[in-house]
């Protein structure tokens, strides 16, 4: 494994170790294989920018810190001796992940598209209802606000892929959210 992508992870390790929402070192590393073997079909990508922008995804995401201009993104990526050019490649992926900030935008780059897919898969399945089960409760939310954020976002994230391998991933998880989502509202109201 690449020297600076150990040192990646070891980093994001660090800034979550206190994370238990869903947006944690464990989420992070899943988009990370999950850029990975979108990746694998799109062979014109940058692998590099691929891997660090899925690693460094959260690390200045609005809901956990308060930075400015991807700081700590930059941060490592200037420990790391990396150029202008490349962490700023970098950090425009970064900023195409978001979900509530690029709400109806598509990337523009393939390394940005496969990013924001890797991670919008992470949101979907049965990781994706187990972590918005875990944010809602560390955001001290009640189910039913909860349960809103199913239709709000996650049912909608499987239309919104941008990668054939995403759509191919993004559908059968989506199955499972329709089914879970079928089983809890006949549980919640004893339908």
């Amino acid at each position: 494994m690449n020297t600076i992508i150990q040192s990646a992870i070891e980093y994001i390790k660090d800034i979550f170790s206190n994370d238990f929402g869903g947006h944690d070192v464990e989420h992070s590393m899943r988009v990370y294989y999950n850029a990975l073997q979108i990746a694998s079909t799109e062979p014109t990508c940058n692998l590099f920018i691929v891997s660090l922008a899925a690693l460094l995804h959260d690390v200045d995401d609005y809901k956990l810190f308060n930075t400015v201009n991807n700081e700590n993104a930059r941060y490592f990526l200037n420990l790391h001796n990396m150029d202008n050019e490349m962490i700023d490649s970098i950090c425009n992926v970064i900023n195409s992940v978001s979900y509530s900030k690029n709400k109806g935008l598509t990337p523009t780059t393939l390394e940005a598209k496969i990013v924001q897919d890797a991670d919008r898969l992470d949101a979907i399945g049965a990781i994706g209802i187990a972590r918005t089960f875990a944010f809602g409760g560390e955001r001290k939310r009640k189910l039913t606000d909860t349960i809103q954020h199913f239709y709000d976002k996650l049912l909608l994230l499987k239309d919104m892929m941008n990668t054939d391998e995403g759509k191919r991933i993004a559908i059968e998880r989506h199955i499972f959210l329709e089914q879970f989502l079928d089983k809890l509202l006949q549980e919640m109201y004893l339908k």
